[in-house]
C-alpha cells in the first residue's frame, strides 16, 4: 500500500511538472524592436533595408536616371559575407517592395526568367492559345540598372561580452555603361553581456 502512495505521488508530481512546462504563443507587434539575441534578425532586416531605399530615393542620382521616366530595375542577390545563416533573399524582396511602392522605379524579376519562358514557349505551341491574347516573344522590357551588394559581420565574444557589427552595401550598376551610379553602406552594432549575478 505504501509503494501504491508513493507512486500515485510521483505520477502526480510528474503530471504537475509536465503541465508547468506549457508553451504560451502570443502575437507581438512585427514593427517592434527584437532584442532575444545579438544575431540578424526582423530589425535589423527593417532598419537596413528601410535606410538603404530612403538613401537611394533621395540620392540626385534618382532624380537624374528617372528624368526620362521610372527606370527599370533588376536585383541581383545579396551575398551572405556573415558567418550567420541569414536570408538575404528576405532583404532584398523587402528593398524591391519599398521601391516599387516610392513610384520611383519598375522592376523585372530575374528569378522567375525560367518560368516565364517556359509559359511563352506554351503560348507559341500551334493550336493551344487564341492568337489575340498570345505574348509574343522577344516582347518583355530589358532592365537599364542592377541593384545588388554584400551583407558583411565582424563578431567579437570574450565569454562575457559579445559584439556583433554588420554592414550591407548596396551598389547601383548602369548596364550600359557599367558605371556605378549609386553605392551606400548600412551599419547596426549589437551588444550582449552576460550577467554575473541573478537571473
Amino acid at each position: 500500500m505504501k509503494m501504491t502512495n508513493q507512486a500515485l505521488v510521483l505520477g502526480l508530481l510528474a503530471a504537475a511538472l509536465v503541465s508547468g512546462c506549457s508553451t504560451e504563443v502570443s502575437y507581438g507587434d512585427a514593427k517592434a524592436t527584437e532584442t532575444v539575441t545579438v544575431d540578424y534578425g526582423s530589425t535589423d532586416l527593417q532598419s537596413m533595408s528601410g535606410k538603404m531605399v530612403q538613401s537611394l530615393i533621395d540620392n540626385p542620382v534618382m532624380t537624374e536616371i528617372s528624368s526620362a521616366g521610372r527606370p527599370v530595375l533588376f536585383v541581383d542577390s545579396i551575398r551572405n559575407k556573415t558567418s550567420e545563416h541569414i536570408d538575404t533573399e528576405a532583404l532584398t524582396d523587402t528593398m524591391r517592395t519599398q521601391l516599387l511602392r516610392s513610384g520611383k522605379v519598375r522592376f523585372v524579376d530575374m528569378s522567375k526568367v525560367a518560368a516565364v519562358k517556359e509559359q511563352l514557349e506554351y503560348q507559341q505551341a500551334a493550336g493551344m492559345v487564341d492568337p489575340a491574347s498570345m505574348v509574343r516573344m522577344g516582347k518583355q522590357t530589358g532592365a537599364q540598372y542592377m541593384l545588388y551588394g554584400n551583407l558583411a559581420s565582424i563578431v567579437k565574444d570574450n565569454g562575457k561580452v559579445k559584439d556583433v557589427f554588420y554592414q550591407l552595401t548596396m551598389n547601383l550598376m548602369d548596364l550600359k555603361s557599367g558605371e556605378l551610379v549609386w553605392a551606400d553602406q548600412q551599419e547596426i552594432r549589437k551588444q550582449s553581456k552576460k550577467k554575473t549575478l541573478g537571473w
